[in-house]
């Protein structure tokens, strides 16, 4: 089955990215939104997620990496972006006006197409390494989830 691309909404004072770092993987849990949960369902090992921050911020600020498959929370890897992604210039991107950031930005978890993941890293100047592209399961440590 072919990658596929997400991005994962926290709040930082939830959950921060620098946290999410600092713990190495975690779960996600907390989900209540029945398409989120869904959208969480169907994440696989290696898939490749988007970390935005929600609320304050409003920016995509790392990449993570699905290690371990719906059970029902999946572990995720993490790589910080170079720089942070606003959604402000998510938006003036036209490339990326069909985004699901852009048009349903409520959910907390939404699908990503591969050319938009691809470039929303270009816009944060980060390539990724060669283990993050790689499958791979580790075990969870910390929950990271958000509603």
């Amino acid at each position: 089955m072919a990658r596929r691309y997400w991005l994962i909404k926290s709040e930082p004072y939830k959950y921060a990215w620098s946290e999410l770092v600092a713990d190495g993987s975690t779960f996600w849990d907390g989900v209540r939104n029945y398409e989120a949960r869904n959208n969480l369902r169907a994440m696989k090992l290696g898939d490749l997620c988007l970390y935005y921050h929600s609320n304050k911020g409003k920016e995509v600020v790392g990449v993570a990496r699905v290690c371990v498959e719906s059970y029902p929370d999946p572990t995720i890897d993490v790589v910080a972006l170079k720089e942070p992604v606003t959604l402000e210039a998510i938006k003036a991107e036209p490339t990326l006006a069909e985004m699901a950031l852009v048009r349903r930005g409520r959910l907390s978890v939404v699908p990503v197409e591969r050319l938009e993941f691809q470039r929303v890293l270009s816009m944060g100047k980060t390539k990724l390494p060669r283990p993050l592209a790689a499958a791979g399961k580790a075990a969870p440590k910390k929950n990271g989830g958000q509603g």
